[in-house]
């Protein structure tokens, strides 16, 4: 089996169409694939704090995760991230981590809980030349499938702003209450989508 066949569908490359046949004579060009989903890894991560950083500090003034933050994170977990890759130029991206309580504390900001059954989405976000075009919703759609192919995962948690809960509430997350972190002066919505109970989704694709 090869490498790309190995992944659950939804990480497949999204490849553009066969080039015409070639003449004789006439040598290929390379092309990347035009989309392509994948993990993270840390040779990413400056490529994702750019774009986070152009995302969230020209809104609410304070990024979601820090340089060395989002290296933590793809060092330790990075099979709980996901980019979004055109003609081999992140174009978005989500960085999660587990957690191992029913809420979410200042701890979840920083910690790994490799035990926990809970995964905390720290971060979505979309380069600016492709905001506007519904990608941030396709990344979470293939994002929480992936979630569902991993059997110790129970249920996904974020936190966000009041004008973001419409956004994910069409993505499947409930509101869970009010979330006790604070930065600064902003305050955050809990919201949580649960990913259990998917034996039959599993069994259909390709996890």
């Amino acid at each position: 089996m090869s490498a790309v066949s190995a992944l659950p569908f939804f990480l497949k490359p999204l490849h553009a169409p066969l080039d015409s046949p070639v003449s004789p004579g006439r040598q290929r060009r390379h092309t990347l694939p035009a989309s392509e989903f994948r993990s993270l890894n840390t040779e990413d991560a400056t490529s994702v704090f750019e774009i986070e950083r152009e995302a969230f500090i020209s809104v609410s003034g304070e990024c979601p995760l820090h340089l060395d933050e989002v290296r933590h994170f793809l060092t330790l977990c990075p099979e709980l991230s996901l980019g979004w890759f055109v003609e081999g130029r992140l174009v978005a991206f989500i960085i999660g981590s587990l957690w191992d309580q029913d809420r979410l504390t200042n701890d979840a900001l920083t910690l790994h809980k490799p035990h926990g059954t809970t995964v905390h989405i720290h971060v979505l976000a979309v380069h600016r030349t492709f905001r506007q075009q519904g990608k941030g919703s396709i990344l979470m759609w293939r994002y929480l499938q992936y979630l569902r192919c991993l059997p110790y995962v129970r249920r996904a948690v974020l936190m966000c702003e009041d004008f973001l809960v419409p956004f994910y509430q069409k993505s499947g997350f409930k509101v869970h209450g009010p979330c006790e972190i604070t930065v600064g002066p902003l305050t955050f919505i809990e919201m949580q989508c649960p990913v259990r109970g998917h034996a039959f989704m599993r069994r259909n694709s390709g996890c």
